[in-house]
């Protein structure tokens, strides 16, 4: 596992799993768990452990409120995507790659759910400035 996650799941006081369960990952707050399934590309793990970590930072509770949820699901998206997406490295890959998120996902060792997610951040990133302007 990459040893940049490790050290700021160990900073944060949680425990990682390795164990099969209904997702790919999961957040235990009660327990301070993260758990990760077994068997998954390296470039999975770590994105799926980064979006755990957000759900940790973010405190992220447990919930069966569908909006709730998917909200939550999408700020950890997001939180997992800055901490492992540069905007260089972005920049770089779409230079060598074009915006085709499975590509670019390739290209920046995560999962295309976080480059989706880093590419949404651009977008409302430019229309913020476009508003400003």
């Amino acid at each position: 596992m990459d040893p940049q996650l490790l050290r700021l799941a160990e900073e944060r006081g949680l425990r990682i799993v390795e164990r099969a369960g209904p997702t790919r990952g999961g957040f235990d707050p009660a327990h301070s768990i993260i758990r990760v399934a077994p068997g998954m590309s390296a470039r999975t793990t770590r994105s799926v452990l980064a979006h755990e970590l957000g759900h940790a930072t973010l405190r992220h509770a447990p919930t069966t409120h569908a909006r709730l949820r998917a909200r939550q699901e999408r700020q950890a998206d997001a939180w997992a995507a800055r901490l492992l997406i540069s905007p260089q490295a972005y920049a770089a890959a779409e230079h060598l790659r074009g915006p085709h998120p499975a590509s670019l996902a390739f290209e920046l060792d995560v999962t295309v759910e976080l480059v989706t997610a880093y590419q949404a951040l651009l977008a409302r990133a430019a229309d913020r400035w476009h508003r400003a302007g």
